[in-house]
């Protein structure tokens, strides 16, 4: 088996690259997150520790972590230290990057620095072809982060239904937000997929620091056992 590890932040684009990357063949072995110090970085989601951990456990994937401060191109430099970490245990990185050139190029030459392959299986995929596949394997999904006009707070820690999709949809035309959330317009984390082997349930508060500017803040997190379909 190709030996892996997933650029992966918990969110609906690195689980759903996880799930198509092991029905590919892929044997991933690690999960490899920057914790950037800001929600404004130019590179990486700001996603919570304990919800990652969570994650990680339920998957049966050990989390390696690396820190990050917001500086442009020098935050680039932690995730060579992320790739450092793991250059000699696998042979391919899997990102779950989709439109951004910006961070593709970057994570690209880093990989070729270290001697290995990338594979990137939603790349150029359409922003609702992603959010599809996700409902049609009954991802979890909602959103811990807006900072868009058009969305307000109540959407923050809903689950993410057909119909709410098709609201997303509709918002997304009327004030022309992009629905990938690449651009750091919204960020998502993933609370159950056919990967994990337990649900994970969360305790949250919202912040707002303005208008169109609002964050789920993960308290606690619990894991509930999963019904075993016949």
């Amino acid at each position: 088996m190709k030996k892996a590890a997933i650029l992966f932040t918990g969110g609906k684009d690195s689980c759903l690259a996880l799930m198509i990357s092991k029905k590919k063949g892929f044997d991933v072995k690690y999960l490899l997150t920057i914790i950037p110090s800001s929600y404004d970085s130019y590179m990486y989601h700001k996603p919570s520790l304990i919800l990652l951990k969570a994650q990680s456990k339920s998957l049966g994937i050990p989390l390696i972590i690396q820190k990050s401060k917001t500086e442009k191109e020098k935050e680039v430099e932690d995730l060579d230290k992320l790739f450092e970490k793991i250059k000699r245990k696998v042979d391919y990185i899997i990102t779950g990057g989709i439109v951004s050139k910006y961070q593709k190029e970057r994570i690209e030459k880093i990989v070729r620095k270290f001697d290995l392959k990338i594979f990137n299986p939603l790349w150029g995929m359409k922003a609702r072809d992603i959010w599809k596949e996700c409902l049609r394997n009954d991802f979890k999904v909602i959103l811990t982060k807006i900072c868009c006009e058009g969305l307000d707070k109540e959407w923050l820690g809903k689950r993410i239904s057909k119909k709410l999709f098709e609201n997303l949809i509709g918002k997304s035309r009327k004030y022309g937000f992009n629905l990938e959330f690449e651009g750091g317009d919204a960020e998502t984390t993933v609370l159950d997929m056919p990967l994990f082997k337990e649900k994970i349930e969360i305790d949250s508060k919202i912040k707002s620091e303005s208008l169109y500017r609002h964050f789920l803040i993960i308290k606690k997190v619990k894991k509930k056992k999963k019904e075993i379909r016949k």
